[in-house]
């Protein structure tokens, strides 16, 4: 059974850092790109950032690129997104999403459940 588990979200002041952990089980982890995906109150999905199975291939959303920087271990299946910089408009709910194969298609096939992040003083 695939499991994809979400931590280290919490409330942090803008200009704060945060980050991220998913932890993946039940699949060959280093054989299958995976996102980050957060949803804000009110709007829909957007992904942030996404990586290859190999981890040397990545992508960002113009929303956090040079800010946000994703990683993995293939060792420790897990799945990392280290924030830097936040603003109140990161707030939302970060999802830990994996694609059906190594690469970044349209639609995933498994999501984690979800950790919140919000930014405020």
């Amino acid at each position: 059974e695939v499991q994809l588990v979400e931590s280290g979200g919490g409330l942090v002041q803008p200009g704060g850092s945060l980050r991220l952990s998913c932890a993946a089980s039940g699949f060959t982890f280093s054989l299958y790109a995976m996102a980050w995906v957060r949803q804000a109150p009110g709007k829909g999905r957007e992904r942030v950032a996404a990586i290859k199975g190999g981890g040397f291939g990545t992508n960002y959303a113009d929303s956090v690129k040079g800010r946000y920087t994703i990683s993995r271990d293939n060792s420790k299946n897990t799945l990392y997104l280290q924030m830097n910089n936040l603003k109140p408009e990161d707030t939302a709910v970060y999802y830990c999403a994996k694609y059906p194969e190594n690469y970044y298609s349209t639609n995933y096939d498994y999501w984690g459940q979800g950790t919140q992040v919000t930014v405020s003083s």
